[in-house]
């Protein structure tokens, strides 16, 4: 996989509560990702922009929430695509460094 096709599948960290205790319990971490790209595009590109080895790759897609506006009208936010990822025993991303 080319570098332009690595960060376009990868969108950027998704940091929540729950992502946050995941990533302490099970070694995993939460990336925001290309609707179109599958499991085996997102475990290539992580391998490679962060040099670590991947283990298992869950992916989900996010339904966007319905928000109403001051005015009454509703509009739908966009829906997106989220992926754990669980990395093997000794590896780790630190979002904290990389910034």
């Amino acid at each position: 996989m080319n570098q332009e096709r690595m960060l376009t599948v990868v969108l950027g960290p998704h940091i929540s509560e729950k992502s946050s205790i995941i990533s302490e319990e099970n070694n995993q971490v939460t990336f925001k990702v290309a609707r179109d790209a599958t499991k085996a595009e997102i475990k290539e590109a992580v391998e490679g922009l962060f040099n670590v080895e991947v283990k298992d790759v869950q992916v989900l897609n996010v339904k966007g929430k319905r928000k109403r506006s001051a005015r009454g009208i509703y509009r739908t936010r966009p829906s997106w695509k989220k992926a754990y990822i669980r990395l093997e025993q000794g590896h780790e991303i630190d979002f904290a460094e990389l910034g």
